[in-house]
């Protein structure tokens, strides 16, 4: 029986509720950064394949904004946060309040690498403690790294040893966005291997 189809509806389910719970305390916690109250759309959960991972967020050639982060303790995995440079650009330039901030071309603002590197940090660290409360598994996250590169290129660090025991991955789609203004969100991709 393959990995996908162990995975039961109750499951999913119950991984859309960890995505739920971590996004709203990952909202909490930009709200206080951020000084503006962010609200939290519901996720989507799904399992898919590696190519289909590649596939959503625009294809390997694709430039993107992500953060890796190797977890470590009971149950070690990889997990990857993955933006749009559109969207990173718009939330760092929220966030340090410099409209020229970029990442369309290097070399990269160091302090926006910073802030880029703690907004991974803050949603998967909501995510995680999320997934270790419910499962009583005790997970442990290192310090995140950081990327601007295409896709393929970002996610091969973390598929190359985990190609050996698994084709697939858990995406939860992540929507936060600015209550006020709706004009500041932050729409990316958690995935969880």
């Amino acid at each position: 029986m393959k990995f996908i189809e162990k995975i039961s509806k109750e499951k999913l389910d119950i991984l859309k509720e960890v995505g739920n719970i971590g996004s709203g305390n990952a909202a909490t916690s930009l709200s206080l950064i951020l000084n503006k109250r962010m609200e939290m759309r519901v996720p989507n959960v799904r399992v898919m394949t590696f190519n289909e991972m590649i596939e959503v967020t625009g294809g390997a050639d694709n430039v993107v904004a992500s953060v890796f982060l190797r977890i470590e303790g009971d149950s070690p995995s990889n997990l990857f946060f993955i933006l749009s440079i559109e969207q990173a650009n718009t939330y760092i330039r929220h966030l340090i309040g410099d409209d020229t901030c970029s990442f369309e071309q290097p070399p990269y603002e160091e302090m926006a690498l910073s802030a880029l590197q703690e907004l991974g940090n803050i949603l998967a660290g909501s995510y995680l403690s999320t997934l270790s409360d419910f499962t009583g598994l005790n997970l442990y996250p290192p310090l995140p790294a950081t990327s601007i590169d295409m896709l393929g290129a970002s996610l091969s660090y973390g598929f190359l040893e985990l190609s050996k025991v698994s084709d697939y991955t858990i995406a939860i789609e992540t929507a936060l966005n600015d209550m006020n203004e709706n004009q500041m969100g932050v729409n990316g991709h958690f995935f969880y291997m």
